[in-house]
């Protein structure tokens, strides 16, 4: 089975090799299939596969640029005096790898991720990269996959944009944070109330994430997960969220927090 994977590369070329190198890789296809055996059909979660990780790619990549075009400059860039198109592909590589250690089990499946990813890596990154450079790259993806679980932190702007990108794919019931289908709990009552999540460029602080509800109910999803990574994340500075609740009896703006 292939599954299509879409992102804005832009005039990144790098970005477009890598794109085009996930696309015909038929051995991560069949471990995102064995990721979503694991966690839908084996646990009862919602998706860790190809569709989870292209929005949580894309969702990276405009919370990155964003950052970027308002002057925070990406970890790879003040450390190592790379580009801002390498940043490019470490949240994107981080985003595609991130929960693969799912094909394993869900405890500590940040790590395992980690260790499956190392093989496409190097296969991925070897003919647009010198070795030097693939190493730094491959060192900046590792941190960002294995920092995206608790209690692990971020120590870069890439890995923290991984993180908070993970916790934003929350739309239509795709909560982060597992509850059964059919059962009546504040865990699905949340995830079903998130209608819309976007990401946009802030006035007060450089990003603003903005989430539409059906139902106050879906405040939890952000308190429980959105909150604790964004605080986590080093990057709160430049954060601010805003919830909207739709519907006729519940029509008022929350503002629930700003870091």
């Amino acid at each position: 089975m292939s599954y299509v994977f879409n992102i804005p590369f832009r005039d990144n070329i790098k970005l477009k090799h890598i794109t085009e190198k996930v696309r015909g890789d038929a051995k991560l296809q069949s471990f995102w299939r064995c990721s979503n055996v694991m966690a839908i059909e084996r646990l009862g979660y919602t998706d860790h596969g190809p569709t989870h990780v292209k929005i949580v790619a894309n969702l990276a990549l405009k919370l990155l640029r964003i950052l970027v075009g308002k002057n925070v400059m990406p970890s790879i860039v003040k450390n190592y005096g790379m580009q801002n198109e390498d940043a490019e592909v470490v949240v994107v590589l981080g985003s595609i790898f991130h929960d693969l250690g799912m094909i394993v089990t869900r405890q500590d499946h940040e790590k395992y991720s980690a260790l499956i990813a190392l093989e496409f890596l190097e296969k991925f990154l070897s003919e647009i990269y010198s070795e030097e450079e693939r190493a730094i790259i491959i060192s900046e993806v590792l941190h960002a996959i294995v920092a995206h679980e608790q209690p692990n932190r971020p120590l870069t702007v890439e890995a923290g944009v991984v993180g908070i990108a993970d916790s934003l794919d929350m739309e239509a019931g795709r909560a982060r944070i597992p509850f059964k289908a059919g059962e009546i709990d504040i865990h699905a009552v949340s995830a079903l109330s998130i209608e819309k999540v976007e990401i946009l460029e802030g006035e007060e602080k450089p990003v603003t994430i903005k989430i539409t509800m059906s139902n106050s109910a879906g405040v939890f999803q952000i308190d429980e997960l959105l909150k604790p990574r964004i605080e986590k994340s080093g990057l709160q500075n430049y954060i601010r969220v805003v919830a909207e609740i739709t519907g006729e009896k519940e029509r008022k703006i929350l503002e629930k927090f700003e870091i």
